[in-house]
C-alpha cells in the first residue's frame, strides 16, 4: 500500500511539464488529486483546458482527479483550490505549489508590470493558496506542503532578477511556516528544481527544447521524488531540496562566527579585520543567535 494511498493533493500549474508529472505520481500511487491550472502561455497571458487533459488522464489511468483552472494569484481563486479540495474530498492532506510564469528581462529593461505580475503568480500565488491551506492543515494536525523555488533565486540568474526575487522570497516564507507549523505536524519544504519544460524554453539559447518531447535526462517526472519525500509522513521541514536529471542535494544558509568589535566599532577597526569577517571556512549551517540579534 502506497502512503499517499487516499491521500488529498493539490497541485498548482499542474497542466503541464513538473506539476502534471507531480500529479500523475500521485495519483499513481492512489491520491485523490486537485489539478489546478488557469491554462494560459508561459508569460502568463489567457487561459485553457491543460487541467482538464491531465485530469482526464489520472481518470483514464485509473485514478482519482479534479480540474481546478483558477489563477493563484486572485486571492478568490486561490482560495478555490483549497475549497474544491474540501469540498470533493473532505479535506486537504498535500499542497504543492508550483505555479510560474516568466518574463525574462534584464533590470534595466524590465517594465515594472512585469515586475508585479511575476511576484503576484510566484510568491503572491504561493502564499495565498498556502494561506487558505493553512488553518485545514492545522486543525487536523498534519499537512505537507512543498514551494518551488529556484536556483535563479537562490544563486541569481542573467535577466531573472523578477523570477529570482519572488523565488527567493518563498525561503523566507518556508523558513518562518516551518516555525509556525511544527506544533501542528504541518511540514513546509522548498524544491529548487531543474528540467526540460515549456517555462525554459523561453528562456534565450534555450528554445530547441521540445517540452512535450523532453529528453530522458532532463524530464520533469525526475523531480518528482523530491516532491513525494518532501510530502512524505517522514518528511523533513524547513528544508531546500535540489532536483533534477536524477540528481538531488539539499540547499541550505551558513554562518560563520565572524568578529566582535564591541561598542567601539569603526569603519576602520572593520577593515582591519575584513578577511576573518568574510572567511566562511569554518561556517557551520544555521544562525548563530549567541552572536546575532533578531533585527
Amino acid at each position: 500500500m502506497s502512503e499517499f494511498k487516499d491521500k488529498v493533493v493539490a497541485i498548482t500549474g499542474a497542466g503541464g511539464g513538473l506539476g502534471k508529472a507531480h500529479a500523475l505520481e500521485f495519483a499513481a500511487r492512489g491520491a485523490k488529486v486537485v489539478v489546478n491550472d488557469l491554462g494560459g502561455s508561459a508569460d502568463g497571458v489567457g487561459a485553457g483546458d491543460m487541467a482538464d487533459a491531465v485530469v482526464q488522464e489520472i481518470r483514464d489511468a485509473g485514478g482519482v482527479a479534479i480540474a481546478n483552472k483558477a489563477s493563484v494569484s486572485d486571492k478568490a481563486g486561490a482560495k478555490s483550490i483549497v475549497d474544491d479540495a474540501v469540498s470533493e474530498f473532505g479535506t486537504l492532506d498535500i499542497l504543492v505549489n508550483n505555479a510560474g510564469i516568466l518574463r525574462d528581462k534584464t533590470f534595466k529593461k524590465m517594465p515594472l508590470e512585469d515586475w508585479d505580475l511575476l511576484i503576484d503568480v510566484h510568491l503572491n500565488g504561493t502564499a495565498y493558496v498556502t494561506h487558505a491551506a493553512w488553518p485545514v492543515m492545522c486543525e487536523k494536525g498534519y499537512g505537507r506542503i512543498v514551494m518551488t523555488s529556484s536556483t535563479s533565486g537562490i544563486y541569481g540568474n542573467f535577466g531573472q532578477s523578477n523570477y529570482g526575487a519572488a523565488k527567493m522570497g518563498m525561503l523566507g516564507l518556508i523558513n518562518v511556516l516551518a516555525i509556525e507549523g511544527k506544533k501542528f505536524d504541518v511540514r513546509v519544504n522548498g524544491l529548487a528544481p531543474a528540467a526540460a519544460t515549456r517555462l525554459i524554453a523561453t528562456i534565450p539559447g534555450r528554445e530547441g527544447l521540445d517540452p512535450d518531447n523532453p529528453d530522458p535526462d532532463v524530464h520533469p517526472r525526475l523531480v518528482t521524488p523530491a516532491v513525494l519525500f518532501m510530502c512524505s509522513e517522514n518528511a523533513p521541514t524547513g528544508k531546500v531540496i535540489q532536483a533534477g536529471g536524477g540528481r538531488f542535494s539539499t540547499c541550505a544558509v551558513f554562518n560563520n562566527d565572524g568578529i566582535d568589535l564591541g561598542v567601539d566599532a569603526t569603519y576602520e577597526s572593520l577593515l582591519a579585520q575584513k578577511d576573518e569577517m568574510l572567511d566562511m571556512s569554518a561556517a557551520q549551517e544555521g544562525w548563530n543567535r549567541t552572536r546575532q540579534s533578531d533585527s
